[in-house]
């Protein structure tokens, strides 16, 4: 044991680190492997990143997960096996990405695993008064730690309710040490499953940083790409395209009290899932709507609800900004994710703020794809090498270090 808290304490002191960090999302398309390197910590982070892949997940593997997959009654015992079945898979994931790469596992200090989300209980969602909000990951980390013969990091997001939050979003702290910039309000955008921003303030200060959900951003349509079309998500909009928007059903979809709640806040596909959208389709005088017309409802739904919440925030502290220009002409937005590829939804988003700059993320230095990846090695490394002062806080929180240490021995 002894030997393994030695390692720690030398990986660090060592001038630079190599960190995997991983992240499966809730559209559950693979697993993203970022191998970083990294010197420095807390606002004197520097990371390069060295590689990166996106394995997809076969579709039997889809299935096992989606069993348990943001569902309040399971087979319990389905669930624990999952716990180990998924840490498994990951760990043979990481082994083929090191051996592409041409390196050993011997060469990476630390790998910091996010795991795999199968239910999200904030209490803003499940609304039960003597209950605390609560998250699940699985893919547990003692097993990745033995098959890789690499300390691990997980269990991130238990830290992040201990301190008082919701447990998500947590990109504010790698958004933070990576991206701040004086002199330029940042808000960097990411669009996976669901949609969440990060705001990064031009005077810098770490109180005035946030990270939010906003609501759905693929989980609804590529719902219904797979319903409706047999496919897994509408590609370049095309199916989007071909339909109209139903502005009935987009109401609808608009009044969850979701939308109402104050920032910061959090959800995921227990509430934005199947039954939401049935329950919304159910209202419709007409019944079923034109499915292309659906999916061009699903897009405006999605970009709506990203705008209306960050020209909500900005009105929150920026009261007199002018009707014709809702953000800040200081701002300028990141995009990540896979909405960062759907067009329609990008063109929504800059008709509703046509003066500012909207950019995809590799222009500050980090591809889109691989940033929530990257967030994760952020995070292993500043539990390992960070030094942050008591007492500092960032986003309304304290800054604390996240993730259970899992020894390979």
């Amino acid at each position: 044991m002894k030997r393994h808290i030695e390692q720690l304490h030398k990986i660090s002191k060592k001038k630079t680190r190599q960190i995997i960090g991983l992240m499966s999302g809730t559209s559950l398309d693979g697993l993203d492997v970022a191998w970083c390197q990294f010197s420095g910590s807390g606002s004197g982070t520097k990371v390069e990143l060295r590689g990166f892949e996106t394995v997809p997940f076969d579709e039997n593997f889809k299935n096992e997960i989606r069993r348990v997959f943001a569902k309040r009654e399971i087979e319990f015992q389905h669930l624990v096996l999952l716990n180990v079945v998924v840490a498994e898979k990951h760990a043979a994931i990481i082994m083929d990405c090191l051996k592409k790469w041409n390196i050993s596992p011997a060469e990476i200090d630390l790998v910091a695993s996010h795991g795999q989300t199968v239910f999200h209980a904030p209490k803003i969602l499940h609304g039960l008064e003597n209950y605390p909000n609560a998250t699940l990951q699985i893919g547990d980390g003692d097993h990745l730690a033995v098959r890789l013969g690499i300390p691990v990091l997980s269990d991130f997001r238990q830290k992040h309710l201990a301190f008082g939050g919701e447990g998500a979003p947590l990109a504010l702290y790698g958004d933070y040490f990576l991206f701040s910039k004086r002199g330029e309000n940042r808000v960097l955008l990411n669009i996976g499953g669901i949609a969440n921003f990060t705001f990064l303030p031009a005077d810098g200060d770490p109180e005035k940083a946030i990270a939010t959900d906003t609501g759905p951003g693929n989980t609804l349509l590529d719902l219904a790409a797979q319903q409706y079309f047999g496919v897994p998500f509408d590609e370049n909009s095309l199916l989007a395209r071909a339909g109209r928007v139903d502005e009935r059903l987009l109401d609808i979809l608009k009044s969850d009290p979701f939308f109402k709640k104050p920032f910061p806040k959090t959800t995921g596909p227990e509430l934005f899932g199947k039954k939401y959208l049935e329950n919304a389709i159910a209202q419709l005088p007409k019944g079923q709507p034109n499915p292309h017309d659906l999916m061009a409802t699903l897009s405006q739904f999605t970009a709506d609800t990203i705008a209306d919440a960050i020209e909500k925030f900005f009105n929150k502290i920026a009261p007199n900004q002018s009707a014709n220009l809702p953000i800040p002409q200081s701002t300028n937005i990141y995009i990540s994710g896979g909405g960062a590829h759907n067009p329609l939804i990008l063109e929504i988003l800059q008709s509703r703020f046509p003066k500012t700059k909207i950019s995809k993320m590799e222009k500050l230095g980090i591809p889109g794809d691989a940033k929530e990846a990257v967030l994760f090695a952020v995070l292993g490394n500043e539990t390992i090498a960070g030094n942050e002062k008591s007492g500092q806080r960032l986003g309304g929180l304290p800054i604390f270090s996240m993730g259970k240490i899992s020894l390979p021995g």
